[in-house]
């Protein structure tokens, strides 16, 4: 099989990256050292090809009614153009078909974000909810190769901001002032009209720069020359989830409950509004809860799939996610447990052979530079 590349892809290779197939993508996991490259943004500044994920327009008159029955969330919530929301968008059985960013650009123009192994499924669901509903919308995949697609860069750190002032001045009047979870458009001389987002994926502040597909290599070599660090796969893992952020695919798919995998604050149960899946959601409930793990005996090293043994139940739990922490020099794991367990408590986590001790505590593990859980 025949990998994507994002436009960015010589320059990765140019840079020495170790390239991996990411799901059908060919990207970069680290170009030399992960641990640096984590360090970077939690303490400097770094950047991420996320070109593999994909923009999706959304255009009409009826965009925001279109909007209120797909996505659990309300996006009721943006009434100020350039805000944005986090949402996950389920399937009629209440389960996740994925997670992504919708922005309020206009009453007739919505983008969303989704991610890169879910985007074609993604844009069918949409076109077929369009179909079915006689919304009459335009839903454009600005993405793989099209006249008008776009690329993402991902700029992380406590410096990104700065940083992608010095690289796009024309940026910095529409961006100085704007909070987290908005986005803002600036035209610049060297690479066109620049989306500008801070809706990052760290735990640490930055810009996510969207441009025309064509000018993403210039920028990104310029933000390199400006001394951005080049980050891969493996050190937007690790940061995220130190942050304790859901990873699609790992921590939620379309056979997970979001009210069991931590999303609950992303679902609008409160409102009249319906949505696709609220009804199967109103009658599963929450069966697990979503904590973090810290392993407290060596031995081991926390990954997917391990077995978590809560005492005093018979019911088990499962570890989503896990990584050893470059910021807290600790195994770490995102886990699915029963109902009942508190932050506090201390679970057994199956290492192959063996059974070792892990505390639960509250998420994020770290955000903006600080370890939060001990």
């Amino acid at each position: 099989m025949t990998l994507k590349a994002t436009p960015l892809n010589n320059a990765h290779r140019a840079a020495g990256a170790r390239m991996v197939d990411f799901g059908g993508w060919d990207m970069p996991v680290n170009y030399g050292s992960q641990i640096e490259e984590h360090n970077a943004v939690r303490t400097d500044v770094g950047m991420f090809d996320v070109a593999h994920m994909c923009v999706v327009d959304i255009k009409g008159d009826n965009a925001r009614a279109f909007l209120r029955g797909l996505l659990a969330n309300n996006v009721d919530k943006l009434q100020v153009s350039g805000k944005a929301l986090y949402s996950c968008m389920l399937n009629p059985e209440g389960t996740v078909i994925d997670d992504l960013i919708v922005y309020f650009i206009n009453e007739s123009w919505f983008r969303l974000v989704v991610n890169a192994g879910t985007a074609e499924k993604d844009v069918a669901w949409m076109q077929a909810q369009n179909d079915a509903t006689s919304s009459g919308l335009t839903i454009t995949q600005r993405r793989d190769g099209g006249s008008d697609a776009m690329a993402l860069i991902a700029v992380q750190g406590p410096n990104a901001r700065a940083k992608v002032w010095e690289v796009i001045p024309e940026s910095k009047q529409a961006t100085a002032e704007m909070k987290p979870f908005n986005v803002a458009f600036a035209q610049s001389a060297a690479f066109g009209e620049a989306m500008i987002a801070r809706t990052g994926y760290t735990g640490e502040d930055g810009f996510e720069i969207g441009v025309a597909a064509d000018k993403a290599e210039q920028l990104w070599n310029a933000l390199a020359a400006a001394g951005v660090k080049p980050a891969g796969l493996g050190a937007r893992d690790t940061l995220r989830l130190e942050a304790g952020m859901n990873l699609y695919g790992q921590d939620m798919d379309d056979t997970v409950n979001p009210l069991d995998a931590g999303l609950a604050w992303t679902i609008d149960l409160v409102s009249e509004r319906d949505f696709i899946g609220k009804a199967a959601l109103q009658a599963k409930g929450q069966n697990s809860q979503f904590v973090g793990l810290i392993l407290r005996e060596k031995g081991g090293v926390l990954r997917a799939h391990q077995k978590v043994i809560v005492a005093d139940s018979e019911a088990t739990g499962e570890i989503t996610s896990g990584t050893f922490s470059p910021s807290m020099q600790q195994a770490i794991a995102l886990a699915r447990v029963p109902m009942g367990v508190n932050v506090g408590d201390t679970v057994h986590v199956e290492i192959r052979d063996k059974k070792l001790a892990a505390s639960v505590v509250k998420l994020p593990f770290v955000r903006n530079g600080k370890i939060l859980a001990v």
